[in-house]
């Protein structure tokens, strides 16, 4: 098992910055690749950005070029660094760990991942 607790949610006007956290614990964090999704009410969880257990990314083509994904080992963390922000992005935001043994790839299929954070809500609003 591991847990999963996000962090950095908040309200920002288009164009801003916010930055997610996702502290990992309970089972060593190298095991698992990492991702972000997102959901807003009456739609289905979204794939946003992963990153491998040797940290190369994968973005969606909504988030490419504005969001960052990257991992700290020596935190047990993973982090979503989202610029260029759009009212778009708004929604609750979810990191989940899927237990690889394939260093080098991520999936972004949401029912590849059994382990979930609770969420953080996102606002892009003026």
């Amino acid at each position: 098992q591991v847990q999963l607790v996000e962090s950095g949610g908040g309200l920002v006007q288009p164009g801003g910055s916010l930055r997610l956290s996702c502290a990992a614990s309970g089972r060593t964090f190298t095991d698992f690749a990492m991702a972000w999704f997102r959901q807003v009410p009456g739609k289905e969880r979204e794939f946003a950005a992963a990153v491998s257990r040797i940290g190369g990314a994968k973005y969606s083509d909504s988030v490419k070029g504005r969001f960052t994904i990257t991992r700290d080992v020596a935190k047990n963390t993973v982090y979503l660094q989202m610029n260029s922000l759009k009212t778009g992005d708004t929604g609750v935001y979810y990191c989940a760990a899927q237990d690889s043994a394939d260093i080098f790839s991520v999936s972004s299929r949401s029912h590849e991942f059994p382990y979930w954070g609770q969420g953080t809500q996102v606002t892009v609003s003026s």
